[in-house]
């Protein structure tokens, strides 16, 4: 995330911290009729992000984005399919693939939840801390480079721990797909938002999002509670993103709907699919 961002005009800015802002006017005002519509944050006892509470990490957020140049790449209408989906399922799991000067709105926008981060360079993490300590955040190892998506994608099928009935993620060193060392939270439980805005994509030696793909389906796909996993893919204009995201995300099947280089997907667990579905050698 961190080389897709950029100084737009003041008015991104303020758009998405009027988003937020209006977000912590309904969960103020119409949390305490105990609507639906978007989680409150005035509970008494609400849980804290190292020491921050959920009030203090949208207020934060608000002042952030007022007074900063620096915006995140995604458009507000971007934007505004995941928030869309947050109102309805927050507080939730949330997993974003990418750290960077958005991570504090995602953040915001999930109070009460658990939202965390997955980042490749562990100095960018270091950096970005600094300044928003509350948020929670992972260095993640790839085992990928960009310039081995297309030998990845017509390879994978010859190996079976990377099968649909049979991938996994924690330990899967068979399956270079896989993310199969990343913290042990990550694992524990399930998701029910993934984020996928890195790692980069856009050069040879780059990690590329075939792993985050593919990974994010495995999760979808071995989820146990209820309900579907909604995930979403930014940078959708690149052909490796598009690619996997028909090979692995379903487009086909579970694509619900986009706007500019972003799509979403909600994706079944494999015990809701048919029979067909679930016992096929392939993802979609």
């Amino acid at each position: 995330m961190k080389n897709r961002l950029s100084a737009k005009p003041c008015i991104l800015g303020l758009a998405v911290a009027g988003l937020i802002a209006g977000s912590l006017l309904i969960s103020g005002y119409i949390g305490f009729v105990d609507s639906n519509l978007f989680c409150s944050i005035s509970g008494t006892g609400a849980p804290t992000i190292t020491g921050y509470s959920p009030a203090e990490i949208q207020l934060q957020s608000i002042i952030h984005y007022a007074t900063s140049k620096t915006v995140p790449q995604q458009s507000l209408d971007e934007i505004h399919i995941s928030f869309d989906v947050l109102k309805v399922r927050c507080p939730c799991n949330f997993l974003v693939f990418g750290l960077g000067h958005d991570s504090l709105m995602w953040a915001s926008l999930n109070p009460l939840g658990t939202t965390i981060f997955l980042e490749e360079d562990p100095k960018w993490v270091q950096t970005v801390l600094k300044d928003a300590p509350m948020l929670r955040a992972y260095h993640v190892q790839y085992r990928t480079q960009l310039q081995e998506a297309d030998r990845l994608l017509s390879t994978y099928k010859s190996e079976p721990y990377c099968s649909p009935t049979k991938a996994f993620l924690k330990g899967n060193e068979k399956c270079k797909l896989a993310l199969h060392n990343l913290p042990e939270e990550i694992y524990e439980k399930e998701w029910d938002l993934i984020m996928i805005d890195a790692p980069r994509g856009y050069f040879a030696e780059a990690p590329g999002r075939m792993a985050a793909i593919f990974s994010a389906a495995v999760m979808a796909r071995n989820r146990k509670g209820s309900g579907v996993t909604d995930v979403f893919l930014h940078d959708v204009d690149r052909k490796v993103e598009r690619t996997f995201a028909q090979e692995f995300l379903c487009k086909n099947k579970y694509y619900v709907n986009g706007v500019g280089r972003l799509w979403h997907f909600k994706i079944p667990p494999a015990a809701n699919m048919s029979e067909a579905d679930r016992t096929s050698d392939r993802f979609c």
